[in-house]
């Protein structure tokens, strides 16, 4: 029997998510993390001591000394293009933290390169791998929809009333949240988006953002941040998909709705449910007497479901994360297929920059706007392939 290799990694940004990467390949084994890196050296120093694993300050240090197999990319986003490159220049397979990058071109080069260097990277797109995400694609592939889906909706939310998250970035102009283009959302809407990436076809023909400030941003001095976003999409074969990202909905929406011919399928994050709308047409009175059982059914199955993990301790937090890293562990190591197709996180980072044009336009000098002009000025734009 050939043993599976234990590969050897490496996480460069020691911030609070890289504890997260950490448990998540705790979880995943065979795999040994050997360094963590940080400009900062006390955090890499602290990180490595929690971890067990030797703390650089440099990352071409790093690479040349421990040699991974892989390296994980916490930093903030400004840095993930140059530092996937170097790491890939290296021979080490990236697993690149959300947002990718901050273009749809950079994205497109760094595949390039894995490409041509026989590597693999994928996306921190672990909302896509949680069990209730699992349960729904077992749903579409067996042919619940009733063919090609017909319309995807997708819902992501943000808390800022819990400051605990959001003081600082809200509470400096300098902080690198507001340097993205895309500012705030830039840092959060990937995970939402790249649902609805997953069902478009790659030629889109039509994408509309319309965006505001919700009263508690106007209430602060942060005229740059947009934290209310609508998106709607259509592609080549007429399905149309909605996107929305808001503050404000309460309690807040993190969900998905895949519609088609038959049937649709509903996901809630929130509650690890997976509920199933069935297009079957019911006599008279009985419409409001059976739906309301039916659909009272899926959910006491999702509770049942989640009861069910628990005690097999599958329902855990960061269950997604812990089976993104081990499908792209496995990826690695067999040659086979990355999790995240690459056409998906290509998608994703295409239609994220068409939003930020759309809501964030630049005058003659290349300064974005006020946040007043942006909300005149969105419309809708073909996206050429």
């Amino acid at each position: 029997m050939t043993s599976t290799k234990v590969l050897r990694t490496a996480i460069v940004g020691c911030g609070k998510i890289a504890d997260q990467h950490v448990e998540a390949m705790r979880r995943a084994g065979d795999c040994t993390l050997v360094a963590v890196c940080d400009r900062d050296g006390l955090m890499a120093e602290q990180l490595g001591e929690r971890a067990g694993a030797a703390a650089f300050s440099d990352l071409g240090h790093m690479l040349t000394s421990v040699r991974p197999d892989v390296v994980h990319i916490t930093t903030p986003p400004q840095g993930h293009f140059v530092l996937a490159q170097q790491c890939l220049s290296f021979g080490a397979n990236v697993y690149l933290e959300k947002p990718f990058t901050l273009t749809a071109d950079d994205a497109c080069e760094l595949i390039d390169t894995a490409n041509q260097t026989g590597l693999k990277l994928t996306a921190g797109h672990n909302y896509q791998f949680t069990l209730e995400m699992l349960e729904m694609r077992r749903l579409v592939s067996s042919g619940f929809l009733g063919g090609r889906p017909v319309h995807v909706e997708s819902h992501w939310p943000y808390d800022l009333s819990d400051r605990t998250y959001a003081a600082a970035m809200l509470g400096s102009h300098t902080h690198w949240v507001r340097q993205l283009p895309g500012k705030l959302l830039h840092n959060l809407i990937s995970h939402g988006v790249a649902k609805l990436a997953e069902f478009l076809d790659d030629e889109l023909v039509e994408i509309k953002a319309v965006a505001g400030q919700s009263a508690t941003v106007q209430e602060l001095d942060a005229s740059d941040i947009i934290d209310e976003l609508r998106v709607l999409i259509k592609d080549r074969n007429g399905t149309t998909g909605f996107f929305c990202f808001s503050s404000q909905i309460k309690p807040g929406l993190n969900w998905l709705r895949i519609s088609g011919p038959r049937n649709s399928i509903e996901v809630d994050h929130m509650s690890g449910s997976v509920i199933r709308h069935r297009g079957r047409a019911y006599k008279s009175y009985l419409t409001y007497l059976v739906r309301p059982f039916v659909n009272g059914s899926d959910h006491l199955r999702s509770g049942f479901r989640n009861i069910q993990n628990f005690c097999q301790r599958k329902l855990y937090h960061d269950f997604g994360m812990k089976e993104l890293v081990r499908r792209f562990y496995d990826s690695i190591r067999t040659g086979g297929d990355v999790p995240i197709p690459y056409r998906q996180i290509l998608l994703t980072a295409r239609i994220m920059d068409e939003i930020f044009a759309q809501i964030y336009p630049t005058d003659s000098t290349g300064r974005t706007q006020e946040c007043e002009r942006v909300h005149a000025n969105s419309s809708a734009v073909a996206v050429a392939t």
